[in-house]
Parts: C-alpha cells; structure tokens; sequence
C-alpha cells in the first residue's frame, strides 16, 4: 500500500518542510511523493520546473502548494482542475477579489482545499476557542495578539517578492500582519467563532516599517467582528529578541494566554494535528471536516484586503530605531517596540492612539 499520490510545488523555504512531512508519510505507507515542481528543483526527487509540467507527467491526488503568495491561486486552480485535492499555504489569496475566485473554484470541481494555518489544528487553540464559546472566561472584553520577532536583511532578500505590496503588476501584500505572522489573526478569529467572509464588521490598521522595504514591519490592527468583539493585532519584526507570539482574550472571568506556535494555555501543553494527514483523511472519508477549509479563511482574507488597500507603511523615524549588524545581519530594532506593543494589547488600542513616538500622533484621552 503507498497511499495517496502527493507532489509539492515550492521545495525551498518552508516547502522543504512540507516535503519531510509526505517523506515521513510515504516510510509509513500513508502516502506516496510522485513529484515536486520547483524553478530550481533539487534532490533526488522527480523533479520540473512547473507544476503543469509535474501535472501533465504524472496522476497526483493532493497538490501541497508552498510558493509565492501571488501564485496561489493560479498554481490551486491549476491543481483543482486537473483533479487533485489542495493543502494550499498562507495567505491562501493576495486580496477578497482573488479569494471569491478561488472560493468559486472550490465550488465548481468539488475538491478540497485546506490553508496552512496549522495553529488551527492545535488541541490548545481549540480548546481556547471552545471555553470562549462556553462563557468560561465570563464576558469577553476583547481578544489581542502580540508577536515580536526579530528578521534581518537575510529574509528580506530571500525572494523578489519578499517584503513587497505589489511585484510586476500583481498584488503580493508580503507584511508582518498578512505573512510571517498571520497566523496571529487567523488565530485570534478563530476563538471568536468569525472565520467566515461576513463575520468581520470593520478592519482598522496602521502600518509602520522600519526596513527599507514596501510592506509593513510593525503595526497594529485592529477588527470588529460582527458579534461586537474588539480583536486588536500588535506585531513587529523588528524586537530587541524573538519571541513566542502570544493570543490573550480578556474575559471578565480572567484573561486566558494562548502560545500558538507551542500549543500552550498557560502553562498546559496540547497536542496538535497534521493538516496534511486531516486532508488524506478528509478524502478517504469526506464525513471528516477540515481543521481549515478555505471558507474558513474569509475573515482573514478581509484583513488582508484592508492592509492591500490602505496607504503604504509610514516609514519609521530614524531616532526610534537602532540598527545592528552587518550585511545579510543588519537588522533596525524599534526603540521599546515591546513596551508600546504590550500596552496596545492590554487597551486594545492603535499604536497612534496611545501615541507611540513613530507616529507622530499624540495619545487620545483616556487610552
């Protein structure tokens, strides 16, 4: 028995990882890895530099697309059509047009497409969201998300699309919010029950960046979903040290801490489930949901649209950053970033609002 047929399309960054997982897969049995499609291919591995190449080659039953994000939707409908299954990478779209596009595709063939939010396969996110539901935490005052990471030059110089809004015409919308720490907001709707396209009200940002680069770097957000619930994004990659992200919901029964990257409440660690594994699964019995179907992305996907079509970041101010490093290494960190982050969770404020020294805004009253 070797299962499933998988390819991956996007084998360098995080796809390496993806190929692991269906190696592992394929020792137990549980799959077989037919293929990867990759401009620059490598490895022992049937290889081409496209995915219609791959798809033209070989029957494939799931397509793991771990490629830019511009590409998404025209490489899933690719796979879509030609028959197979999708676990597709976040951001699943670069925009709500794209995302309704992809949505009507999901529609039309009938197959299944899973995004990569794997922090909504954790035990310790569902279990969260499931005692928000219950009216454990007692009335909920608002939901917030704090991330301080730490990138260099490196990163940003990983890829052409890297650090970009647009690239040769078409919306990327790389940033802190939509990319490396997206899985912060999908989280955070998550334990509100407002994954879906309608269930966000209203999407306030404010976008800062201290790299020369056109996305943000540091920002808060902040969303209303359509059940009153304040959920308020504060983020940078540009801390003094890289730390875990942290999901805390204010309730008036006590404020519960999620660490979605360890799978931790608290002090409580949980297991966590493979999104590839839920999808073999999913296909052997369609009675077994999906930890993340692509309808379940909406709400993350009107974040993304309102961070597409707001004005560019505002570049930081040269005294509230101190860079270290040389080259690839050089990083800006954000003067006492962490600080004003924390207080923006705990107020569920903008950083203007509480009057952050980069954005030349004073503090609104009572903030």
């Amino acid at each position: 028995m070797t299962g499933p047929r998988v390819a991956v399309a996007g084998v360098h960054g995080h796809g390496a990882s993806h190929v692991r997982n269906v190696t592992r897969l394929a020792a137990a049995g549980r799959a077989e890895l037919v293929g990867v499609a990759d401009p620059r291919p490598g490895g022992d591995l049937p290889s081409f530099t496209s995915l219609e190449q791959l798809l033209q080659a070989t029957e494939v039953d799931v397509v793991i697309i771990s490629t830019p994000i511009q590409t998404h939707v025209p490489l899933a409908e690719l796979a879509m059509r030609a028959g197979a299954d999708v676990l597709l990478e976040k951001p699943p779209t670069a925009s709500l047009a794209e995302f309704e596009q992809l949505s009507a595709v999901v529609a039309e063939t009938g197959r299944a497409c899973q995004v990569g939010f794997q922090a909504q396969a954790s035990e310790a996110t569902l279990k969260l969201a499931a005692m928000v539901a219950d009216g454990q935490l007692g009335e909920i005052r608002g939901i917030s998300a704090t991330g301080k990471w730490v990138r260099t030059a490196k990163y940003f110089q990983r890829a052409r699309w890297a650090g970009k809004r647009r690239l040769d015409g078409v919306d990327v919308v790389d940033g802190a919010v939509t990319n490396p720490l997206a899985h912060s907001t999908a989280a955070a709707l998550l334990l509100d029950g407002s994954t879906g396209v309608d269930d966000v009200r209203s999407v306030e940002t404010e976008l800062y960046r201290a790299n020369p680069i056109e996305s943000d770097d540091t920002s808060t957000v902040r969303i209303t979903t359509s059940r009153g619930t304040t959920i308020l994004i504060a983020v940078t990659l540009c801390a003094t040290e890289h730390l875990e992200p942290s999901l805390i919901v204010h309730g008036s029964e006590g404020d519960a801490v999620l660490r979605y990257a360890s799978d931790r409440i608290g002090e409580t660690k949980y297991a966590r489930a493979d999104l590839l594994e839920n999808l073999l699964a999913h296909r052997a019995d369609p009675a077994v949901p999906l930890y993340v179907p692509l309808a379940a992305t909406g709400g993350f996907t009107r974040v993304v649209e309102a961070v597409r079509t707001a004005a560019d970041p505002v570049e930081i101010p040269a005294e509230s950053v101190r860079w270290e490093g040389e080259g690839l290494e050089r990083r800006p960190i954000v003067l006492d970033v962490e600080n004003w982050i924390d207080r923006a969770s705990d107020e569920l404020a903008l950083f203007g609002e509480l009057g952050a020294p980069w954005t030349g805004q004073s503090p609104r009253e009572n903030s």
